[in-house]
């Protein structure tokens, strides 16, 4: 590497550390870090997700890919293929091709899709850490450009760990009280997709819900519910033997968090060929608190603490509960207080629980 590009990538991960730094939200940290990544590291396409902590499915993507009129197949395989996948990854980065020793028909999503848009190479991080995966980002390379050099995989993993934090950080931050001002439906809805993930048909007020995940400045667009794509395909994943439940919680708007879920439906038909059926609802209190807490970086006990809170019990009656004394109890809230900004009780369980 040239004294030049090591300072071109030196610049580029002190501008990417004063992005993470910022505050800014999902969507903008990753716009606003792609654009430093781009300067020093090319790549023709790119597909940004923000993930469920505890399941790891996908559930708010960002993505500019040559594909998306085969969209539900690209999730589909990408869920399904195990090379280099994000749940398997260790904290960092890998490239397609240096997982494969250049042979990129072992991965299943590259055989059966992208090799037609010649794709040349993956470049894939994933950002974990004690408290969940928070998300994962594949860099497309297309004929004629060369795979990833190892120095380009190498700096994608030294901005992984800051950029995980970043990423953790403005999760926590959705979490407020709602203003009441978004009606949405109280009960759950549905999308019911093909085993090939194609849309088949949905209850009246689906479309309200993937209206409002449809991202700033383009309410003009037809919804693509890619989050139920998402969870529909870590469904097949799952039958396949390859990780983790087919759920996802995601962030709508207004403080509001949707828990989605993925089923078969049950017909005479053989399992495979059964169309499958998404829910969507709003998250139940344990599931928001629980990512809540994950989100804000709570310990197992101080997270425990929080759903006994949730519950209305007493200082006595948590500390009972935990085995622990009055003292240690009020020293556990002192400390998520200073962790999720808040002064007491009843501004905690608002972010906490959106009311």
């Amino acid at each position: 590497m040239s004294s030049a590009t090591a300072i071109a990538r030196m610049r580029a991960r002190e501008s990417i550390l004063r992005i993470c730094r910022s505050g800014a939200d999902a969507r903008a940290l990753r716009l606003e870090v792609l654009a430093v990544i781009r300067r020093v590291v090319g790549f023709d396409a790119y597909a940004w997700l923000i993930t469920d902590p505890e399941t790891s499915v996908g559930s708010a993507p960002l993505a500019d890919v040559p594909c998306l009129p085969e969209l539900p197949k690209l999730i589909r395989l990408k869920y399904l293929t195990t090379v280099n996948r994000w749940t398997s990854l260790p904290c960092g980065a890998a490239s397609l091709s240096g997982a494969t020793g250049g042979d990129l028909p072992q991965s299943l999503m590259w055989r059966e899709l992208l090799h037609r848009y010649q794709v040349s190479d993956i470049a894939s991080a994933v950002y974990r850490d004690r408290f969940g995966c928070w998300g994962f980002l594949d860099l497309w390379r297309t004929q004629p450009a060369p795979p990833f050099p190892g120095a380009d995989v190498e700096f994608l993993g030294h901005i992984a760990g800051p950029l995980t934090a970043a990423l953790r950080h403005s999760q926590a931050k959705t979490f407020a009280p709602s203003s009441g001002g978004l009606q949405l439906p109280a009960g759950p809805v549905v999308l019911l997709l093909s085993p090939a993930l194609d849309v088949r048909a949905q209850t009246p007020q689906t479309q309200r819900y993937l209206r409002v995940l449809l991202p700033p400045g383009a309410e003009d667009q037809a919804p693509i519910p890619a989050s139920a794509y998402n969870v529909a395909a870590q469904l097949l994943a799952a039958e396949a033997g390859i990780d983790g439940p087919p759920s996802a919680r995601v962030h709508l708007a207004d403080g509001r968090w949707l828990t989605l879920r993925a089923a078969r439906m049950d017909t005479a038909q053989p399992a495979p060929e059964r169309d499958i059926a998404v829910s969507v609802e709003l998250a139940a209190p344990d599931d928001r608190v629980a990512v809540f807490a994950r989100a804000s970086g709570l310990s197992p006990r101080e997270t425990e603490l929080l759903h006994q809170l949730v519950t209305g019990d007493s200082t006595r009656d948590i500390a009972r509960h935990m085995f622990v004394s009055e003292y240690t109890v009020q020293d556990h809230l002192k400390s998520i207080f200073t962790k999720t900004a808040t002064r007491n009780r009843r501004a905690l369980l608002a972010r906490a629980l959106g009311t």
